[in-house]
């Protein structure tokens, strides 16, 4: 196993600096979603913490990153310290399995949109929300 190339303080600094919310697609999909007239909350207490909550259409959307979210089309397994992360993210994996069906079971509409999803085509990402909260009964 190659050790890391950082110190320990340096490496625990890097993490420190990844977001977990407002990233760039996040707020591009909510300002986006708001443009439309789409009202949604981002603070909840619900599971999995939801990146955006349409109450009165009980949908949520989650917004995965590609490598913290195990993307089948982007997800390159990391070189150092293999175990540790794979175990890592397979947990992040199973943990949103158990999310959805808790949500589900309490009447929720979920949507899941990988960041790449968004990077790519910010129109189709904000069209497969949109469809699904006019599913919901949601027409703006």
């Amino acid at each position: 196993m190659v050790g890391d190339v950082l110190t320990p303080e340096q490496r625990s600094y890097c993490m420190s600096q990844i977001k977990g919310k407002n990233t760039k697609p996040e707020v591009a999909l909510r300002k986006a979603l708001w443009g439309l007239g789409y009202r949604y909350r981002i603070r909840n207490r619900l599971p999995g913490k939801p990146d955006l909550v349409f109450i009165s259409l009980r949908t949520v959307v989650f917004i995965d990153g590609c490598f913290w979210h195990k993307c089948p089309d982007h997800f390159v397994q990391p070189k150092t310290r293999a175990q540790f992360w794979l175990d890592k993210i397979n947990g992040n994996v199973a943990r949103d399995q158990r999310n959805n069906e808790v949500l589900r079971s309490e009447g929720w509409k979920v949507v899941r949109i990988w960041e790449h999803e968004i990077k790519e085509s910010l129109e189709s990402a904000v069209g497969c929300v949109v469809a699904v909260l006019k599913k919901q009964g949601g027409d703006f």
